[in-house]
């Protein structure tokens, strides 16, 4: 029988917008309960495989150098600056009013050439959002999202391994962003 991998590609935030962002879900938690994130969890998925044997797990890697060279994502940032909840899953978010076009390119072209590589991906729009907190009671008003830039210079894949205080995430690869040096949002 062949291991499989449970991964996923995603922007992993350096350990200053990690702990930003785990203040934020601190301050959240307050409000809403639940359970907090990690900070060492914390990222924004950009496509998410599922479990993979190590044929597709090599693919999956292919289509990271390929998509790395085509897109020009780097020298952009999210401007996070939301805080909300999605009642139906009781899970609290941080996110962007607006999603730069580059990291929407990056999630659009990743899950096209996933697909065209035969792998089965979700089919619903691309949601930029960090979970911070699960099982929340979403009733609450919640605190306002201090604005906060997250440089995107890379992309990475990461395997998610099952544990009993919840899922740990190991980084399997990085891959560099091709742009223009990083302009600050405003």
């Amino acid at each position: 029988m062949t291991a499989s991998r449970r991964i996923f590609f995603a922007l992993w935030p350096d350990p200053s917008v990690a702990q930003a962002l785990d203040a934020l879900a601190a301050e959240a938690h307050t409000v809403c309960g639940g359970r907090r994130m990690r900070r060492d969890t914390l990222h924004l998925t950009l496509a998410f495989l599922g479990d993979v044997d190590a044929a597709q797990f090599g693919v999956a890697n292919a289509v990271a150098d390929e998509v790395a060279q085509k897109v020009g994502a780097g020298g952009t940032a999210l401007h996070i600056d939301r805080l909300a909840c999605w009642k139906h899953n009781h899970i609290v978010w941080a996110g962007c009013d607006s999603v730069p076009d580059a990291v929407v390119g990056l999630a659009d072209e990743l899950a096209a050439t996933l697909r065209r590589h035969g792998f089965q991906l979700d089919r619903r729009p691309f949601a930029a959002h960090v979970t911070l907190l699960r099982n929340a009671r979403c009733g609450g008003e919640l605190p306002p999202a201090p604005a906060l830039d997250w440089p995107v210079r890379e992309f990475v894949l990461a395997q998610s391994r099952p544990g009993p205080a919840g899922a740990r995430y190991e980084i399997v690869g990085r891959w560099p962003l091709a742009g223009p040096p990083l302009q600050p949002m405003g």
